[in-house]
């Protein structure tokens, strides 16, 4: 086994990690002051019990769900150092079948959340002007943001990454001085650390699940810590969250003082800029603006990891994947990029405001979690942890998420829909595309390769056939040595006999860690049939042309293999030879013979390839050097027809 590369974590505890961890990490979380007292307060009348309740239902939210759940317990279960839920369910898949469902919905729930982020906070951020300018038209100035964020995409972020740490720094820092501020003048919010207040809300006031709803706008951001594990390590997430949630809880403080000077009255416009000074007002907006910026790159970047995660784990249509730059993680997907932007724009469009955007988010978040601590329940078990503290931490998140889960169902009828949809269509495409796969692979016959060796060896030797290339590569889904597609023998021997010096059987492995690259190479028979094996982690490009041909570089240097064109004319100067590889796709080639709910499957897989990327771009093949050959999907008839010879 040879290894073609590896990968190096930056998880260690430095001040430049704790910068860039700031940067990276908590966009999402760090810009919901903008908009959570907005959305609690909203429609409801001014009161201490109101106010202290609020603050004590926001600081006990962010203690139990972001710094209990995810940032002391769920960041133990990283897969070789990399988090996020399609990793965590790598870690548990073979726990069984059904929990690809709830990896399924969590991965659709968070793309779905992808979409509404950036259009609430640059929103939020830019809707400060009204202050200053109370007729200013918002939703032009807030789609052109997007468009550019959106646009910057396809060049990296690399450059303009490193003034996220430091901008972000400041951010914090604002939130907690502003804050503070509020709280010297009227201290008594101090007493809403107390859980009591928070229960005596959700008991006397009617509305409470509008309110829970808004409440748990302040932890939507709490996914990315785990998501990002990879790019920082738990260490600096773990130091760098005690600075961001000291800060965050002192701004929320700080809104609620201020709110406190109202009661008796409805409050409506945004407590979060009406507690800075007049003179900071356009500062404030600007650093709002850039905060919103960074948290909207976030989810961004976060969504093409996603992706390209989940077409590793055949989730999801091959899409085009570039890498703007050699940051590692650094990825780039071209049409989820513009979908996303027209997702955002019409997000824009239709809800106009923050403040109805409100009724979107949060729905989509909570579903996510949901299945985080279904998947992360499982792995608690499977490293047999104390079977109380399972129950326990099972018990109370369910119960928190499922409560926070009703608090949020109200918002369907004015906004959640769109999430809902949103979700619903991405996890129809996810499961289409994973069942699709299933049903394809039933009907994959295998056959042994011992039986072809004498078969492939003459025919390699045969002058009397035309010579197809000097190699000959296939692409093949056996897993074990011995066998070899159906397909892929009549390709060879019957479509057109295709004769070659050399034939290749390249197999790509898909493993449950997320960065691996090494390969292993078997000799079938000795200079005429070999056997390359790729075991690649799943957040790895399989990049098949470039990692092939390396390792056909090193088989070279070391002498096991020679490429050396068997042309006379040629191998006099030599000259190597070609490589041609044959990708065979399938065709449904009588779909009546599947089940009802199998054919629709197969109907919309279809479909879906017709907008995915073709299997030879998929796996980075040079288009020049490819044929791509067409052959039915054989379906086995269950009846014998007996047919009558008419003499």
């Amino acid at each position: 086994m040879g290894k073609v590369k590896n990968h190096g974590h930056f998880n260690k505890l430095t001040v430049a990690g704790l910068l860039i961890t700031l940067g990276i990490i908590y966009g999402d979380i760090g810009t919901s002051p903008l908009y959570v007292f907005k959305a609690i307060i909203s429609g409801l009348t001014i009161s201490e019990n109101l106010i202290l309740g609020a603050i004590s239902c926001v600081f006990w939210t962010l203690t139990l769900q972001t710094t209990i759940k995810y940032v002391w317990i769920t960041l133990n279960a990283d897969n070789k150092g990399e988090g996020g839920i399609f990793s965590l369910f790598s870690l548990v898949r073979r726990k069984g079948k059904w929990l690809l469902l709830p990896a399924m919905i969590g991965g659709c729930a968070l793309l779905a959340d992808g979409i509404i982020t950036p259009p609430i906070s640059v929103a939020s951020a830019i809707e400060g002007l009204l202050i200053k300018i109370p007729n200013l038209p918002t939703i032009p100035i807030v789609i052109a943001i997007i468009v550019l964020l959106f646009i910057i995409q396809q060049f990296g972020t690399k450059t303009i990454g490193k003034l996220f740490g430091p901008i972000m720094f400041v951010w914090f820092s604002m939130l907690g001085v502003l804050g503070l501020f509020q709280i010297i003048q009227d201290p008594i919010v101090l007493k809403a650390l107390n859980p009591m207040y928070a229960a005596t809300l959700l008991i006397s006031n009617p509305s409470w699940f509008a309110i829970l709803g808004a409440v748990f706008l302040c932890t939507t951001g709490a996914e990315a810590l785990y998501s990002d594990l990879g790019h920082c390590g738990k260490n600096n997430i773990r130091l760098s969250w005690i600075f961001v949630k000291i800060m965050l809880v002192l701004n929320y403080m700080g809104q609620g003082a201020f709110l406190l000077h109202y009661v008796g009255r409805t409050f409506t416009e945004n407590p979060f800029y009406a507690i800075m000074p007049k003179w900071f007002l356009i500062p404030g907006i600007i650093i709002a603006t850039m905060a919103a910026i960074i948290a909207s790159q976030a989810l961004i970047t976060g969504s093409f990891t996603l992706i390209s995660e989940a077409m590793r784990l055949n989730f999801w249509p091959k899409v085009k994947l570039q890498f703007p730059s050699e940051q590692r993680g650094q990825i780039y997907a071209p049409g989820i990029n513009w979908l996303l932007m027209f997702g955002c724009i019409v997000v824009v469009w239709h809800f106009e405001e923050s403040s109805r955007m409100e009724a979107a988010y949060g729905l989509s978040i909570t579903v996510c979690m949901l299945m985080t601590t279904i998947l992360m329940s499982i792995f608690l078990v499977s490293r047999k942890v104390n079977k109380i503290f399972v129950a326990l931490f099972t018990i109370v998140f369910l119960g928190i998420e499922t409560v926070f889960f009703i608090g949020n169902v109200h918002k369907i009828a004015d906004g959640g829909w769109f999430t809902i949809m949103i979700g619903s269509i991405l996890f129809l495409v996810m499961y289409t595309w994973h069942r699709a796969r299933k049903v394809k692979n039933r009907y994959v016959r295998f056959l042994p390769i011992e039986e072809y060796y004498e078969v492939l060896k003459d025919l390699s030797m045969d002058e009397t056939v035309p010579k197809y290339a000097s190699n000959l590569v296939y692409l093949t889904s056996a897993n074990y040595s011995s066998e070899i597609e159906a397909k892929n023998i009549y390709s060879i021997l019957n479509q057109k006999p295709k004769r070659a010096d050399v034939y290749w059987l390249v197999h790509v492995d898909t493993l449950e860690v997320p960065y691996n690259r090494e390969y292993k190479l078997e000799v079938l028979i000795p200079g005429v049939l070999y056997r390359m094996d790729f075991k690649l982690g799943f957040r790895e490009q399989p990049r098949i042309n470039f990692l092939f041909h390396e390792v056909i570089e090193k088989l070279v240097e070391n002498k096991e293999i020679d490429i050396i064109s068997r042309h006379p004319s040629l191998r006099k100067h030599n000259v190597s030879g070609d490589f041609r590889f044959i990708v065979i796709e399938k065709l449904l080639s009588d779909p009546y013979q599947l089940e009802f709910f199998d054919r629709i499957i197969m109907y919309m897989y279809f479909w879906l390839k017709k907008f995915s990327l073709s299997e030879e771009k998929a796996f980075g093949l040079d288009l020049t050097h490819v044929t791509v050959e067409s052959l039915p999907l054989i379906l086995s008839h269950d009846e014998e027809i007996e047919l009558k010879r008419i003499h």
